[in-house]
């Protein structure tokens, strides 16, 4: 006989799971507790490294009904997500959706969902790619320097030249001028460099 279990996540020790239980319940999904399987992770985290969800694996059979209240709870992306779902698809694992009215994400209507939902997340996905290397262009069409900014400006970075000059440790100059001391190190190779240059030259 096909068993009903339950997913449930928050992303804090500070939320409660209750408003998912009673959505699943108000859905009509009856679970008995021992088959709800509550996990406190981060939405970022993917579903194989959730200690919890990697349990559930091992406990879900064929003919089983997997219910959660929302896609994130599958997984950090809509590629994980499908990645989730094809897996519980081959284990014979029913996986039902709430946000999505329902639907068995492993029947035809859901993959067809899943395929949507990919297809837009994809979209999303070039889109903003396309985006980030047009205000990239513009940036650098407008002389716009990118990147980290430095962390010493020209003056500074004279201040420390001339502690380092005057004998001072890196770790010193360092902490005098509150920066750190690998900022302080590439100073000095970029004035042993120079100094070098100079006498040779």
């Amino acid at each position: 006989m096909p068993r009903t279990f339950a997913y449930l996540r928050v992303s804090t020790l500070g939320q409660t799971t209750d408003n998912q239980r009673q959505e699943i319940a108000a859905a009509g999904f009856q679970v008995e507790q021992q088959r709800v399987i509550t996990e406190t992770v981060s939405g970022s985290v993917a579903t194989d490294q959730r200690k919890g969800f990697v349990r559930l694996l091992d406990r879900l059979e064929r003919d089983d009904v997997l219910v959660v209240t929302k896609l994130d709870r599958l997984g950090r992306n809509a590629m994980d997500v499908g990645g989730t779902i094809k897996r519980l698809d081959a284990l014979g694992v029913r996986v039902h959706c709430l946000a999505l009215g329902g639907v068995d994400l492993t029947s035809s209507t859901g993959k067809l969902t899943m395929g949507v939902i990919n297809a837009v997340a994809e979209f999303e996905r070039d889109l903003l790619i396309e985006r980030t290397q047009a205000g990239l262009a513009r940036a650098r069409a407008e002389g716009k320097t990118l990147g980290r900014p430095a962390s010493l400006t020209p003056e500074r970075r004279r201040e420390a030249e001339r502690f380092l000059r005057e004998g001072r440790g890196a770790s010193a100059v360092a902490r005098e001028l509150k920066v750190s001391r690998t900022t302080i190190r590439r100073v000095q190779e970029g004035l042993r460099a120079r100094e070098t240059q100079e006498r040779s030259g």
